[in-house]
């Protein structure tokens, strides 16, 4: 059924496309401010469709389950393109960063396989404040990574050290995302061990 929230949700899905055709070129400032702006559109979509759908009654089950696909689709293909530009890798730790998306990445394909089991059971797991920080804290992180890419030259100088100001924020928030990741996700994975024969 489309309703208005699954029309957003949707358009989240066909949008993740061009959002990583505007991040392929790392030096293409314009395309990244475009992907910047697509991205922050992409998010305020993902808040819109969950309150439309509650506050109008018009929940339903194709938006329950393209919900989070949609999210984790972004995510994935974000960090990916991210990864394969360079913008995951740092001044100090140089590639090491990117274990922190690698965690992302197997923690939602993880949790979403759980979650399949655990739904044939008829249980579900709540999301709990810890994971929302999570997905704060990662949003942030890619946003920031995207915005790195349009404001090159937003910059300062530490212990002679040029870091760029999105860049050096998107790179903490993602450390910071992943740690939650870790903790949420051994939380999701004791829940289901209890069910497991």
């Amino acid at each position: 059924m489309l309703t208005v929230p699954n029309i957003l949700t949707l358009s989240r899905i066909v949008a993740v496309p061009l959002l990583a055709f505007l991040l392929w070129w790392p030096d293409w400032e314009l395309g990244y401010a475009l992907a910047f702006g697509l991205y922050c559109l992409m998010g305020i979509t993902d808040y819109f469709d969950g309150y439309l759908a509650r506050s109008s009654g018009a929940v339903s089950k194709l938006g329950i389950f393209l919900d989070p696909i949609a999210d984790k689709i972004m995510v994935a293909a974000v960090i990916l393109v991210l990864t394969a530009q360079g913008w995951l890798r740092g001044p100090v730790a140089g590639d090491f960063h990117v274990i922190a998306g690698l965690v992302i990445l197997v923690r939602e394909i993880a949790v979403s396989g759980l979650r399949e089991f655990l739904g044939g059971l008829q249980i579900s797991v709540p999301v709990s404040r810890l994971a929302k920080w999570k997905t704060t804290f990662q949003m942030v992180s890619l946003g920031s990574l995207i915005l790195a890419g349009a404001m090159p030259g937003w910059n300062f100088e530490i212990a002679e050290r040029i870091l760029n100001v999105p860049h050096t924020v998107g790179i903490w928030s993602l450390w910071a995302a992943a740690i939650l990741t870790l903790i949420t996700g051994w939380d999701y994975l004791r829940v289901g061990l209890k069910h497991m024969d």
